[in-house]
Protein backbone atom coordinates (compact mmCIF):
# COMPACT_ATOMS: atom_id res chain seq x y z
CA UNK A 1 0.00 0.00 0.00
CA UNK A 2 1.13 3.47 -1.00
CA UNK A 3 1.89 6.05 1.85
CA UNK A 4 -0.41 8.72 2.33
CA UNK A 5 2.44 11.11 1.62
CA UNK A 6 3.37 9.43 -1.52
CA UNK A 7 -0.17 9.16 -3.27
CA UNK A 8 -0.39 12.85 -2.88
CA UNK A 9 3.47 13.98 -3.91
CA UNK A 10 5.18 14.66 -6.69
CA UNK A 11 8.58 15.53 -7.50
CA UNK A 12 11.23 15.64 -10.38
CA UNK A 13 10.88 17.09 -13.92
CA UNK A 14 7.28 16.85 -14.12
CA UNK A 15 6.51 18.37 -10.58
CA UNK A 16 4.91 21.74 -11.56
CA UNK A 17 3.33 23.08 -9.01
CA UNK A 18 5.77 21.12 -6.73
CA UNK A 19 2.76 19.75 -4.83
CA UNK A 20 -0.69 18.63 -5.13
CA UNK A 21 -3.60 17.58 -2.34
CA UNK A 22 -6.47 16.57 -2.53
CA UNK A 23 -7.16 19.16 -5.61
CA UNK A 24 -5.31 22.07 -3.32
CA UNK A 25 -2.51 23.74 -6.10
CA UNK A 26 0.77 24.60 -3.88
CA UNK A 27 2.31 27.31 -5.93
CA UNK A 28 5.65 27.61 -4.52
CA UNK A 29 7.99 25.91 -1.91
CA UNK A 30 6.65 28.53 1.16
CA UNK A 31 2.90 27.38 0.52
CA UNK A 32 4.16 23.60 0.82
CA UNK A 33 5.96 24.26 4.13
CA UNK A 34 3.63 26.48 5.45
CA UNK A 35 0.74 23.70 4.93
CA UNK A 36 2.91 20.80 6.09
CA UNK A 37 5.29 22.09 8.41
CA UNK A 38 2.74 21.22 11.29
CA UNK A 39 3.24 17.31 10.14
CA UNK A 40 5.96 17.08 11.86
CA UNK A 41 4.08 17.40 14.85
CA UNK A 42 1.41 14.97 13.77
CA UNK A 43 4.04 12.37 13.41
CA UNK A 44 4.85 12.50 17.07
CA UNK A 45 0.90 12.62 18.09
CA UNK A 46 1.14 9.17 15.99
CA UNK A 47 4.10 7.75 18.34
CA UNK A 48 1.45 8.37 21.02
CA UNK A 49 -1.26 6.24 19.84
CA UNK A 50 1.04 3.61 18.03
CA UNK A 51 -0.04 4.64 14.72
CA UNK A 52 1.98 4.34 11.58
CA UNK A 53 1.83 7.61 9.88
CA UNK A 54 2.47 6.09 6.86
CA UNK A 55 -0.12 3.68 6.91
CA UNK A 56 -3.06 5.66 8.27
CA UNK A 57 -5.65 3.74 6.49
CA UNK A 58 -4.71 0.79 7.95
CA UNK A 59 -4.58 -0.69 11.27
CA UNK A 60 -2.70 0.61 13.90
CA UNK A 61 0.50 -0.37 14.16
CA UNK A 62 3.55 -0.30 17.42
CA UNK A 63 6.21 1.94 17.04
CA UNK A 64 8.05 0.31 19.96
CA UNK A 65 5.82 -2.50 21.59
CA UNK A 66 8.16 -3.16 24.16
CA UNK A 67 8.81 0.44 25.74
CA UNK A 68 5.76 3.36 26.09
CA UNK A 69 5.82 5.92 23.98
CA UNK A 70 4.15 9.52 24.08
CA UNK A 71 4.34 12.47 26.57
CA UNK A 72 3.96 10.43 29.70
CA UNK A 73 6.75 7.86 28.85
CA UNK A 74 9.32 7.39 31.84
CA UNK A 75 12.45 9.40 31.60
CA UNK A 76 15.65 10.11 33.55
CA UNK A 77 16.00 13.02 35.92
CA UNK A 78 19.26 15.04 35.37
CA UNK A 79 21.05 12.88 38.60
CA UNK A 80 20.01 9.71 40.58
CA UNK A 81 17.44 9.84 42.87
CA UNK A 82 15.28 7.13 44.98
CA UNK A 83 12.38 9.14 44.70
CA UNK A 84 9.58 7.86 42.16
CA UNK A 85 6.57 9.39 43.41
CA UNK A 86 5.38 12.59 45.07
CA UNK A 87 2.33 13.44 47.63
CA UNK A 88 1.12 16.86 48.68
CA UNK A 89 -0.71 17.44 51.24
CA UNK A 90 -1.83 21.15 51.21
CA UNK A 91 -2.62 22.77 54.68
CA UNK A 92 -4.98 25.19 53.24
CA UNK A 93 -5.65 28.59 55.58
CA UNK A 94 -2.51 28.46 56.41
CA UNK A 95 -1.25 26.82 59.89
CA UNK A 96 0.41 28.98 62.60
CA UNK A 97 4.04 27.73 63.27
CA UNK A 98 4.13 28.46 67.07
CA UNK A 99 0.98 26.25 67.63
CA UNK A 100 2.34 22.98 65.63
CA UNK A 101 6.47 22.59 64.92
CA UNK A 102 7.68 25.89 66.45
CA UNK A 103 8.21 26.05 70.35
CA UNK A 104 8.72 29.64 71.78
CA UNK A 105 8.99 29.55 75.43
CA UNK A 106 9.59 33.36 75.37
CA UNK A 107 6.27 34.25 73.83
CA UNK A 108 4.34 32.35 76.64
CA UNK A 109 6.59 34.18 78.66
CA UNK A 110 5.23 37.85 77.20
CA UNK A 111 1.43 36.86 76.86
CA UNK A 112 -0.78 39.53 77.25
CA UNK A 113 1.91 42.22 76.53
CA UNK A 114 3.67 44.45 73.75
CA UNK A 115 6.56 42.75 72.66
CA UNK A 116 9.26 44.83 70.49
CA UNK A 117 8.77 44.82 67.20
CA UNK A 118 5.16 43.37 66.97
CA UNK A 119 2.13 45.35 67.09
CA UNK A 120 -0.74 44.06 69.40
CA UNK A 121 -0.20 41.81 72.49
CA UNK A 122 1.76 38.60 72.62
CA UNK A 123 -0.45 35.16 72.15
CA UNK A 124 1.27 32.34 73.91
CA UNK A 125 0.07 28.61 72.13
CA UNK A 126 -2.48 27.62 74.15
CA UNK A 127 -1.26 24.24 73.42
CA UNK A 128 2.05 22.16 74.83
CA UNK A 129 5.27 20.92 73.29
CA UNK A 130 7.09 17.71 74.46
CA UNK A 131 10.01 16.32 72.75
CA UNK A 132 9.72 13.25 70.52
CA UNK A 133 11.31 10.47 69.17
CA UNK A 134 15.34 10.05 69.16
CA UNK A 135 15.92 13.37 67.41
CA UNK A 136 14.11 15.05 70.29
CA UNK A 137 12.25 17.37 67.78
CA UNK A 138 9.39 19.29 69.83
CA UNK A 139 5.97 18.83 68.38
CA UNK A 140 2.60 20.39 69.48
CA UNK A 141 0.39 18.06 71.51
CA UNK A 142 -2.30 18.53 68.43
CA UNK A 143 -0.36 16.23 66.65
CA UNK A 144 0.31 13.38 68.66
CA UNK A 145 0.35 10.86 66.06
CA UNK A 146 2.36 12.44 63.96
CA UNK A 147 4.80 13.20 66.28
CA UNK A 148 5.62 9.49 66.28
CA UNK A 149 7.43 10.13 62.98
CA UNK A 150 9.53 12.87 63.63
CA UNK A 151 12.90 11.10 63.53
CA UNK A 152 11.09 10.49 59.40
CA UNK A 153 11.17 14.59 58.96
CA UNK A 154 13.11 17.48 58.09
CA UNK A 155 11.05 20.02 59.83
CA UNK A 156 11.35 23.55 58.22
CA UNK A 157 11.43 26.39 59.95
CA UNK A 158 12.52 29.33 58.62
CA UNK A 159 10.33 29.20 55.39
CA UNK A 160 8.80 32.89 54.30
CA UNK A 161 6.73 33.80 51.85
CA UNK A 162 6.10 38.41 50.69
CA UNK A 163 2.37 38.51 50.13
CA UNK A 164 0.31 36.56 52.87
CA UNK A 165 -2.93 36.52 50.89
CA UNK A 166 -4.52 33.18 50.67
CA UNK A 167 -5.51 33.20 47.12
CA UNK A 168 -1.91 34.90 45.90
CA UNK A 169 0.53 33.25 48.64
CA UNK A 170 -1.04 29.30 47.60
CA UNK A 171 -0.40 30.04 44.01
CA UNK A 172 2.84 31.16 44.68
CA UNK A 173 3.30 27.98 47.02
CA UNK A 174 1.88 25.75 44.05
CA UNK A 175 3.23 27.22 40.79
CA UNK A 176 6.34 29.23 41.74
CA UNK A 177 4.40 32.63 40.54
CA UNK A 178 2.73 34.55 42.61
CA UNK A 179 0.14 36.19 39.31
CA UNK A 180 0.93 34.99 36.20
CA UNK A 181 -0.60 31.51 35.54
CA UNK A 182 2.30 29.10 35.82
CA UNK A 183 2.44 25.56 35.59
CA UNK A 184 2.21 23.91 38.79
CA UNK A 185 4.91 21.96 40.61
CA UNK A 186 2.92 18.02 39.77
CA UNK A 187 2.75 19.41 36.62
CA UNK A 188 6.87 20.47 35.99
CA UNK A 189 7.81 17.31 37.54
CA UNK A 190 5.76 14.96 35.74
CA UNK A 191 6.20 17.05 32.25
CA UNK A 192 10.61 15.94 33.77
CA UNK A 193 9.65 12.26 34.58
CA UNK A 194 6.48 10.79 33.28
CA UNK A 195 5.04 8.71 34.61
CA UNK A 196 5.47 4.70 35.07
CA UNK A 197 2.06 3.53 34.82
CA UNK A 198 0.44 4.49 31.55
CA UNK A 199 -2.85 3.40 32.19
CA UNK A 200 -3.52 6.67 34.79
CA UNK A 201 -2.40 10.34 34.73
CA UNK A 202 1.01 11.12 35.73
CA UNK A 203 -0.43 13.70 38.32
CA UNK A 204 -3.65 13.15 40.13
CA UNK A 205 -5.15 16.14 42.95
CA UNK A 206 -7.84 14.86 45.59
CA UNK A 207 -9.57 18.26 45.56
CA UNK A 208 -8.51 21.69 45.70
CA UNK A 209 -8.18 24.35 43.82
CA UNK A 210 -8.24 24.24 40.33
CA UNK A 211 -5.32 26.76 39.98
CA UNK A 212 -3.23 23.89 41.96
CA UNK A 213 -3.07 21.71 39.22
CA UNK A 214 -2.40 24.03 36.18
CA UNK A 215 -0.05 22.90 33.72
CA UNK A 216 -0.38 26.36 31.98
CA UNK A 217 1.77 26.68 29.12
CA UNK A 218 2.78 23.21 29.45
CA UNK A 219 0.99 20.52 27.30
CA UNK A 220 -2.17 19.93 28.53
CA UNK A 221 -0.86 16.01 29.22
CA UNK A 222 0.32 17.46 32.50
CA UNK A 223 -2.86 18.98 33.84
CA UNK A 224 -3.55 17.42 37.32
CA UNK A 225 -6.45 15.13 36.80
CA UNK A 226 -8.57 16.33 39.82
CA UNK A 227 -10.72 13.74 41.60
CA UNK A 228 -13.57 15.01 43.80
CA UNK A 229 -12.85 11.53 46.04
CA UNK A 230 -15.54 11.00 48.88
CA UNK A 231 -15.49 7.49 50.65
CA UNK A 232 -19.20 7.66 51.43
CA UNK A 233 -20.13 7.88 47.37
CA UNK A 234 -20.17 5.45 44.67
CA UNK A 235 -17.31 4.68 42.50
CA UNK A 236 -19.42 5.52 39.48
CA UNK A 237 -20.20 8.77 41.01
CA UNK A 238 -16.42 9.36 41.97
CA UNK A 239 -15.01 8.62 38.49
CA UNK A 240 -18.06 9.78 36.56
CA UNK A 241 -18.18 9.28 32.90
CA UNK A 242 -15.11 7.18 32.57
CA UNK A 243 -16.90 3.73 31.69
CA UNK A 244 -19.64 4.06 28.82
CA UNK A 245 -22.93 2.46 29.40
CA UNK A 246 -23.27 2.56 25.99
CA UNK A 247 -20.53 0.83 24.02
CA UNK A 248 -18.07 -2.14 24.56
CA UNK A 249 -14.46 -1.75 25.40
CA UNK A 250 -13.63 -2.57 21.64
CA UNK A 251 -16.00 -0.10 20.35
CA UNK A 252 -14.41 2.38 22.30
CA UNK A 253 -11.12 1.50 21.58
CA UNK A 254 -11.51 1.38 17.48
CA UNK A 255 -13.47 4.52 18.07
CA UNK A 256 -10.46 6.46 19.39
CA UNK A 257 -8.35 4.57 17.01
CA UNK A 258 -10.24 6.22 14.39
CA UNK A 259 -10.43 9.49 15.80
CA UNK A 260 -6.79 9.91 16.39
CA UNK A 261 -6.46 8.97 12.39
CA UNK A 262 -8.49 11.48 11.62
CA UNK A 263 -7.06 13.75 14.00
CA UNK A 264 -3.57 13.32 12.56
CA UNK A 265 -4.62 13.63 8.70
CA UNK A 266 -6.17 17.10 10.61
CA UNK A 267 -2.85 18.25 11.85
CA UNK A 268 -0.95 17.29 8.42
CA UNK A 269 -3.39 18.97 6.46
CA UNK A 270 -3.66 22.37 8.12
CA UNK A 271 -1.83 22.70 11.26
CA UNK A 272 -0.73 21.39 14.67
CA UNK A 273 -3.26 22.37 17.34
CA UNK A 274 -2.24 21.80 20.74
CA UNK A 275 -5.58 21.93 22.29
CA UNK A 276 -6.86 19.04 20.15
CA UNK A 277 -3.48 17.14 20.95
CA UNK A 278 -4.30 17.54 24.80
CA UNK A 279 -7.91 16.46 24.10
CA UNK A 280 -6.76 13.18 22.38
CA UNK A 281 -4.24 12.55 24.89
CA UNK A 282 -7.23 12.70 27.40
CA UNK A 283 -9.41 10.73 25.62
CA UNK A 284 -6.94 8.04 25.40
CA UNK A 285 -5.94 8.27 28.94
CA UNK A 286 -9.64 7.73 30.06
CA UNK A 287 -9.79 4.63 27.97
CA UNK A 288 -7.25 3.23 29.67
CA UNK A 289 -8.40 4.26 33.21
CA UNK A 290 -11.27 2.15 32.79
CA UNK A 291 -9.55 -0.97 34.59
CA UNK A 292 -6.62 0.36 36.59
CA UNK A 293 -8.44 3.98 37.98
CA UNK A 294 -11.73 2.00 39.53
CA UNK A 295 -9.28 -0.21 40.98
CA UNK A 296 -7.15 2.22 42.56
CA UNK A 297 -10.00 4.04 43.96
CA UNK A 298 -11.82 1.39 45.85
CA UNK A 299 -10.74 1.05 49.34
CA UNK A 300 -13.15 -1.35 49.97
CA UNK A 301 -10.40 -3.70 48.71
CA UNK A 302 -7.97 -2.94 52.02
CA UNK A 303 -8.27 -5.17 54.89
CA UNK A 304 -11.16 -3.46 57.81
CA UNK A 305 -7.50 -3.31 59.73
CA UNK A 306 -6.14 -0.92 57.11
CA UNK A 307 -9.26 1.14 56.39
CA UNK A 308 -9.55 1.92 60.17
CA UNK A 309 -5.85 2.87 60.70
CA UNK A 310 -6.69 5.43 58.49
CA UNK A 311 -10.11 6.23 58.95
CA UNK A 312 -10.90 5.88 62.58
CA UNK A 313 -14.43 2.78 63.76
CA UNK A 314 -16.46 2.89 60.79
CA UNK A 315 -19.57 3.32 63.42
CA UNK A 316 -20.30 4.72 66.27
CA UNK A 317 -20.23 8.46 67.79
CA UNK A 318 -16.66 8.62 66.53
CA UNK A 319 -17.84 8.34 62.84
CA UNK A 320 -20.43 10.73 62.76
CA UNK A 321 -18.28 13.15 65.15
CA UNK A 322 -14.93 12.92 62.87
CA UNK A 323 -16.51 13.09 59.12
CA UNK A 324 -13.37 14.78 57.85
CA UNK A 325 -11.26 12.41 59.83
CA UNK A 326 -12.72 9.64 57.56
CA UNK A 327 -12.35 11.89 54.52
CA UNK A 328 -9.12 12.87 54.76
CA UNK A 329 -7.98 9.09 55.97
CA UNK A 330 -9.41 7.50 52.74
CA UNK A 331 -7.56 10.19 50.22
CA UNK A 332 -4.53 8.90 52.62
CA UNK A 333 -5.33 5.68 51.32
CA UNK A 334 -6.12 6.46 48.30
CA UNK A 335 -2.56 7.59 47.51
CA UNK A 336 -0.53 5.09 49.00
CA UNK A 337 -2.81 2.61 46.24
CA UNK A 338 -2.22 5.48 43.67
CA UNK A 339 1.61 5.52 44.71
CA UNK A 340 1.37 2.04 44.69
CA UNK A 341 0.37 2.11 40.23
CA UNK A 342 2.95 4.06 38.99
CA UNK A 343 1.33 7.75 39.86
CA UNK A 344 3.96 10.61 40.14
CA UNK A 345 2.48 12.96 41.79
CA UNK A 346 -0.76 12.99 43.66
CA UNK A 347 -2.02 16.67 45.94
CA UNK A 348 -4.26 16.35 48.59
CA UNK A 349 -6.11 19.17 49.63
CA UNK A 350 -6.77 19.49 53.16
CA UNK A 351 -8.23 23.20 55.13
CA UNK A 352 -9.71 24.45 58.62
CA UNK A 353 -6.54 26.22 59.04
CA UNK A 354 -7.76 29.82 58.58
CA UNK A 355 -7.65 30.43 62.44
CA UNK A 356 -8.64 34.22 63.12
CA UNK A 357 -10.20 33.24 66.59
CA UNK A 358 -10.46 31.13 68.88
CA UNK A 359 -7.48 29.13 68.03
CA UNK A 360 -7.24 26.83 70.80
CA UNK A 361 -10.50 24.89 69.41
CA UNK A 362 -9.79 25.50 65.75
CA UNK A 363 -6.38 25.02 65.60
CA UNK A 364 -6.91 21.74 67.58
CA UNK A 365 -9.87 20.73 65.12
CA UNK A 366 -8.03 21.62 61.81
CA UNK A 367 -4.56 19.04 63.38
CA UNK A 368 -7.51 16.16 64.59
CA UNK A 369 -9.07 15.69 61.15
CA UNK A 370 -5.15 14.95 59.64
CA UNK A 371 -3.07 13.77 62.28
CA UNK A 372 -4.22 9.78 62.45
CA UNK A 373 -4.86 10.01 58.61
CA UNK A 374 -0.82 11.01 57.79
CA UNK A 375 0.45 9.20 60.52
CA UNK A 376 -1.04 6.28 58.86
CA UNK A 377 0.07 7.36 55.47
CA UNK A 378 3.59 7.38 56.63
CA UNK A 379 3.43 4.42 58.28
CA UNK A 380 2.19 2.21 55.44
CA UNK A 381 4.04 3.94 53.16
CA UNK A 382 7.43 2.59 55.80
CA UNK A 383 5.56 -0.68 56.07
CA UNK A 384 5.58 -1.64 52.87
CA UNK A 385 8.90 -0.29 51.97
CA UNK A 386 7.64 2.67 49.90
CA UNK A 387 8.96 5.58 51.65
CA UNK A 388 12.39 5.58 51.05
CA UNK A 389 11.02 6.15 46.92
CA UNK A 390 8.38 8.59 47.62
CA UNK A 391 8.94 12.13 49.17
CA UNK A 392 5.95 13.27 51.44
CA UNK A 393 5.33 17.24 51.85
CA UNK A 394 3.05 19.04 54.24
CA UNK A 395 2.36 22.69 54.75
CA UNK A 396 -0.13 25.59 54.39
CA UNK A 397 0.73 29.00 51.97
CA UNK A 398 1.67 31.40 54.65
CA UNK A 399 1.70 31.54 58.74
CA UNK A 400 0.18 33.08 61.40
CA UNK A 401 0.85 36.33 63.66
CA UNK A 402 2.56 35.77 67.25
CA UNK A 403 0.14 38.88 68.35
CA UNK A 404 -3.66 38.24 69.58
CA UNK A 405 -6.66 38.65 66.89
CA UNK A 406 -9.92 39.01 67.21
CA UNK A 407 -12.35 37.15 70.11
CA UNK A 408 -10.68 39.20 73.08
CA UNK A 409 -9.45 37.67 76.15
CA UNK A 410 -11.58 35.08 75.25
CA UNK A 411 -11.51 33.44 72.03
CA UNK A 412 -8.21 35.29 70.30
CA UNK A 413 -6.96 33.73 67.47
CA UNK A 414 -4.45 34.84 64.93
CA UNK A 415 -3.69 36.87 61.58
CA UNK A 416 -2.11 36.29 58.41
CA UNK A 417 1.63 36.45 58.55
CA UNK A 418 4.08 35.48 55.18
CA UNK A 419 7.08 36.58 57.20
CA UNK A 420 7.32 32.83 58.97
CA UNK A 421 5.53 29.78 57.88
CA UNK A 422 6.36 26.25 58.78
CA UNK A 423 6.72 22.89 56.35
CA UNK A 424 7.56 19.21 57.09
CA UNK A 425 9.15 16.83 54.43
CA UNK A 426 9.62 13.07 54.77
CA UNK A 427 10.30 9.88 53.11
CA UNK A 428 12.91 9.08 49.96
CA UNK A 429 15.89 11.37 49.54
CA UNK A 430 15.18 13.23 52.80
CA UNK A 431 17.83 13.68 55.79
CA UNK A 432 15.58 12.47 58.85
CA UNK A 433 14.98 13.72 62.16
CA UNK A 434 16.40 17.38 61.55
CA UNK A 435 14.86 20.72 61.93
CA UNK A 436 16.04 23.33 59.47
CA UNK A 437 16.37 27.37 60.15
CA UNK A 438 14.52 29.15 63.12
CA UNK A 439 12.72 32.10 63.52
CA UNK A 440 13.17 35.10 66.58
CA UNK A 441 12.67 34.32 69.98
CA UNK A 442 8.66 34.98 69.57
CA UNK A 443 8.53 32.78 66.09
CA UNK A 444 6.87 35.81 64.21
CA UNK A 445 9.79 36.23 61.60
CA UNK A 446 12.73 33.76 59.96
CA UNK A 447 16.30 34.77 61.00
CA UNK A 448 18.27 31.94 60.64
CA UNK A 449 18.31 30.42 57.43
CA UNK A 450 15.84 32.34 56.00
CA UNK A 451 14.18 29.90 53.24
CA UNK A 452 11.96 31.35 50.61
CA UNK A 453 9.50 29.52 48.60
CA UNK A 454 11.61 29.32 45.28
CA UNK A 455 14.48 27.93 47.38
CA UNK A 456 11.88 25.36 48.85
CA UNK A 457 10.91 24.19 45.08
CA UNK A 458 14.75 24.20 43.87
CA UNK A 459 15.63 21.78 46.78
CA UNK A 460 12.39 19.41 46.55
CA UNK A 461 13.67 19.55 42.47
CA UNK A 462 17.03 18.64 43.66
CA UNK A 463 15.31 15.35 46.13
CA UNK A 464 13.63 14.05 42.72
CA UNK A 465 16.20 14.66 40.84
CA UNK A 466 16.47 17.75 38.89
CA UNK A 467 18.46 20.72 38.25
CA UNK A 468 16.00 23.47 38.70
CA UNK A 469 17.73 25.58 36.66
CA UNK A 470 18.00 22.99 34.08
CA UNK A 471 14.09 22.04 34.16
CA UNK A 472 12.59 24.26 31.29
CA UNK A 473 10.13 24.74 28.96
CA UNK A 474 10.37 27.55 26.26
CA UNK A 475 7.23 29.04 25.10
CA UNK A 476 6.91 32.30 23.62
CA UNK A 477 10.84 32.58 22.92
CA UNK A 478 11.33 32.15 26.64
CA UNK A 479 12.58 29.68 28.67
CA UNK A 480 10.40 29.27 31.70
CA UNK A 481 11.17 26.95 35.10
CA UNK A 482 9.61 26.61 37.99
CA UNK A 483 11.68 28.61 40.22
CA UNK A 484 12.03 31.51 37.69
CA UNK A 485 15.05 33.09 37.68
CA UNK A 486 15.67 32.09 41.47
CA UNK A 487 16.19 29.68 44.23
CA UNK A 488 18.78 28.17 45.71
CA UNK A 489 19.29 24.48 46.87
CA UNK A 490 19.19 23.95 50.71
CA UNK A 491 21.92 20.88 50.93
CA UNK A 492 21.83 20.13 54.53
CA UNK A 493 17.73 18.71 54.00
CA UNK A 494 18.90 16.39 51.74
CA UNK A 495 20.08 13.02 52.47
Amino acid sequence: MKSPLSSRCSFGPDSSPLLHTDGAVFNSRRDFLIRYGSGFGGLSLAALFGINPFDLHGAPVSLAPTAPRGPLAPKLPHFKSKVKAVIQIHAGGAPSTVDTWDHKPELTKANGQKIPGYEGVALASPFTFSKQGKSGIEVSEIFPELGKHVDSMAVIKSLFTEIPDHEIASKMLHTGSPQLPKPSLGSWVTYGLGSVNQNMPGFISLGGSPNFRQCAFLPGIFQGCNVNYDPTASLSTILANIRSEFSTMDRQRRQIDFAAKSNLEHSMKLQKDDQLDARIQAFEIAFKMQTEATDAFDISKESEATREKYMGPASGSYASAMKNVRSNGAKMLVARRLVERGVRFIQIGTGGWDNHENIAVTAKAAATEVDVPIAALLSDLKEKGLLDSTLVIWGGEFGRTVTQQGGGAGSPGRDHNGRAMVTWMAGGGVKPGITYGATDEFGGKAVENPMHIHDLHATMLAIMGFDHTKLIYNYNGRDFRLTDNFGNVVKEIIA
